[in-house]
């Protein structure tokens, strides 16, 4: 269901504290890559859901991304997620990265969705934030159902099936 799958908590690495992932209480903490996606005005575009214009974003790659005051990031997970057809998975990001008023917004991953998961940054604050790459970043809840649904995303052809990568809006 998850790969690749951390099945206890890691709080440390070779260089020293790091902000937790792998298996918690009751959910998964996954990591951030290192790819990213940040929103930029250089272009003057105006963000349209039915026509995103790519321009919108700067790529970079790096083990810290910083994201600009007031402005927002997409970033994947490291983890590729396989969700059973007796499952939805919600997302609610870290208090670490709460705290700091970096809110992490995720879509529910519905009943037989897969990929990476696609994250989205929003630094609320007025200064610069910092996301680090190959860390925690947010929790994964899993709700299993006692019975499977009748209709699942992959039955769907859900747009965003088999996602590999940062993905941007389809419309």
């Amino acid at each position: 269901m998850i790969e690749p799958y951390e099945g206890s908590q890691v709080r440390e690495s070779e260089n020293g504290k790091i902000i937790s992932y792998g298996v918690s209480s009751y959910g998964y903490d996954v990591r951030c890559s290192n790819e990213f996606k940040i929103f930029t005005n250089v272009h003057s575009v105006t963000v349209d859901p039915k026509a995103f214009d790519s321009k919108s974003f700067v790529d970079f790659v790096g083990d810290v991304c910083i994201i600009p005051p007031n402005s927002f990031a997409l970033a994947r997970t490291v983890e590729y997620f396989r969700i059973p057809r007796n499952v939805l998975t919600v997302c609610l990001g870290k208090s670490t990265y709460a705290r700091c008023g970096i809110i992490v917004n995720v879509t529910p991953l519905e009943p037989e969705w897969e990929g990476h998961v696609t994250l989205e940054f929003s630094n609320t604050t007025n200064l610069p934030a910092k996301i680090y790459a190959n860390e925690g970043v947010a929790q994964m809840l899993f709700f299993e159902s006692d019975e499977v649904c009748d209709v699942s995303y992959k039955d769907r052809g859900g747009k965003y099936q088999g996602q590999v990568g940062v993905t941007l809006p389809k419309a």
